[in-house]
């Protein structure tokens, strides 16, 4: 299958805010379709996140969204890898795998230590997949939310 990986824009928040529509739907969350618009309207114009979208055939049909944070063991920039999404149609492909490629490749060239990211303990494909590009589970950490 041909495809290619690009870095999203805001000329590209149409497709961006379907595919983040059935991501958040996969994670038990309403659709709102134009309310993950604005959302990503935002981050776009705030330059708060870099997205990369999979293309098949001039379609989008999967995305990572990565956001800077900083380590501070390593006192250097890293990138949160916050949302990976391929529609159920083009899973199975290779396409998430050369999303998190791109991914490390985008640390290369923005002097990032790396990625961290987490997942529900529930995310079956997640959790196979993350060790299969590298990732290192971390036992170590509890990792706590707090929501207003």
């Amino acid at each position: 299958m041909d495809y290619k990986i690009k870095k999203a824009s805001l000329e590209d928040l149409e497709a961006t805010a379907v595919l983040f529509d059935h991501y958040r739907v996969f994670y038990r969350q309403q659709s709102d379709i134009e309310k993950g618009k604005a959302f990503l309207k935002e981050r776009f114009l705030n330059s708060e996140s870099d997205i990369f979208l999979a293309v098949v055939n001039d379609k989008a049909v999967g995305f990572v969204q990565l956001y800077k944070l900083f380590h501070y063991t390593k006192l250097q920039k890293q990138w949160l890898l916050s949302d990976l999404f391929v529609h159920p149609d083009y899973r199975g492909k290779g396409l998430s795998v050369a999303l998190i490629d791109r991914s490390k490749q985008w640390c290369e060239e923005t002097g990032a230590c790396g990625l961290m990211l987490e997942t529900e303990k529930t995310n079956d494909i997640g959790n196979q997949l993350y060790p299969r590009c590298g990732f290192e589970y971390d036992a170590a950490h509890n990792y706590y939310h707090w929501w207003r």
